[in-house]
């Protein structure tokens, strides 16, 4: 097995007693489905309030909007694993679940970027918002294309790293502003911004997820394109 697969099952081996519970009480993946939309829906009112009612050098926000989103996260494969275990898997169940899952990363790419751009963080932002779009186009390039006959499952950044990296990035971030200070910069004459700052533990893994989603949607692309010909050439 990979290291991914390693790691799925670790956690399935954590959560599988709480699986366990569900079932015998009644609950269905549906329910933790939107449990897990209502706390993503809290991670963005949370990052909502810290740039509203919140400093721009309190980051304790991002932090806790950071633990929100990987319980969210969490319940993203809970809902999954039961589902299996519970044999209550069906077609309605998988589209509830993904159809939940993009409104619940839009809204926790919509607190991620009213709070930078409320701060003033323009540019980190707007690479904020490309993530945004990548993350759309990651499932839904997989969604047409399986549509379509295809598997396109490859690619690195799919929705649990996608959640992974802005968890843990924003957890780290509230904990580094605690270590070294909120207002802690390095700068570089010839760059017209900070070279690094604290916010940039949290901004930064924003940047490279939106660089590696946009990626891992023109790949699932190109892929869906060659194994497209390859069953075109196959009926002829």
């Amino acid at each position: 097995m990979t290291w991914k697969e390693n790691a799925q099952q670790m956690v399935y081996s954590c959560i599988n007693p709480i699986v366990q519970l569900f079932i015998k009480v009644g609950i269905t993946p549906n329910m933790i489905t939107f449990f897990g939309f209502i706390l993503n829906l809290a991670a963005a009112i949370i990052l909502i309030a810290g740039a509203e009612y919140g400093d721009r050098l309190n980051h304790s926000f991002v932090g806790i909007a950071g633990l929100v989103i990987l319980f969210a996260g969490l319940m993203d494969m809970v809902d999954g694993r039961l589902a299996r275990v519970g044999n209550m898997a069906n077609k309605y169940g998988a589209l509830y679940d993904s159809v939940i899952d993009r409104f619940s990363e839009m809204y926790m790419f919509l607190g991620i970027c009213y709070y930078l751009i409320s701060h003033d963080y323009f540019l980190s932002s707007i690479f904020a918002f490309i993530a945004m779009i990548g993350s759309i186009m990651v499932s839904y390039t997989r969604a047409r294309a399986e549509g379509l006959g295809v598997d396109c499952s490859v690619g690195i950044m799919q929705r649990p790293e996608r959640i992974l990296i802005v968890g843990i990035s924003a957890v780290l971030c509230g904990i580094t502003s605690m270590i070294i200070g909120s207002d802690f910069k390095i700068n570089v004459d010839w760059l017209p911004i900070p070279l690094f700052e604290t916010i940039s533990v949290f901004t930064f893994p924003i940047f490279i997820l939106a660089i590696g989603a946009n990626m891992t949607a023109f790949k699932r692309l190109a892929y869906a394109k060659e194994e497209l010909s390859k069953m075109e050439n196959h009926d002829f």
